[in-house]
């Protein structure tokens, strides 16, 4: 049997093992993140969308140092980075990379799930994964798609 979503799990930003499972019945965006990144404002428009519809919705950020060395912290500078500069309180999770051989397991399904438009790999930062209450990848975002755009097409095919 494949593996779906659910079967997944990554270390948070403080190294506790968290399952996807946790989410269960929510829809959830994964978006790998940055702090020194032309795109790094989008944190605001996540928490947003988090804040307004945390009911039904969780944001995962994962933060990755792949793309022209924007996110060079550890994971105690990024935390509170997000948190000071962003009011960030969705999840954050450990600094994974998101192509080539190390790639994170979750990202590897995910990439598999929902190519991009260049292929499987992510193409920079703020690439972001929509996944619905059931664990089905449903929509992949490019880095240039704001929160908002976002937040729209999540009513549109309801939470």
């Amino acid at each position: 049997m494949s593996k779906q979503f659910y079967d997944y799990s990554a270390k948070d930003i403080k190294g506790n093992e968290v399952s996807m499972d946790a989410y269960k019945g929510k829809s959830v965006l994964v978006v790998n993140t940055a702090s020194k990144c032309g795109f790094t404002p989008q944190y605001d428009g996540l928490e947003k969308l988090y804040q307004e519809n945390k009911d039904n919705l969780v944001v995962l950020g994962f933060p990755c140092d792949q793309f022209g060395h924007q996110e060079p912290g550890e994971e105690g500078a990024i935390y509170e980075f997000c948190k000071m500069n962003f009011g960030v309180t969705f999840p954050l999770f450990s600094k994974i990379e998101v192509n080539g051989n190390n790639t994170h397991p979750l990202y590897q399904y995910l990439k598999s799930e929902l190519p991009g438009t260049i292929g499987k790999n992510i193409k920079w930062n703020f690439t972001k994964f929509l996944i619905d209450p059931e664990g089905n990848p449903v929509k992949r975002f490019a880095p240039t798609d704001k929160p908002e755009k976002i937040g729209e097409y999540i009513k549109r095919v309801k939470l």
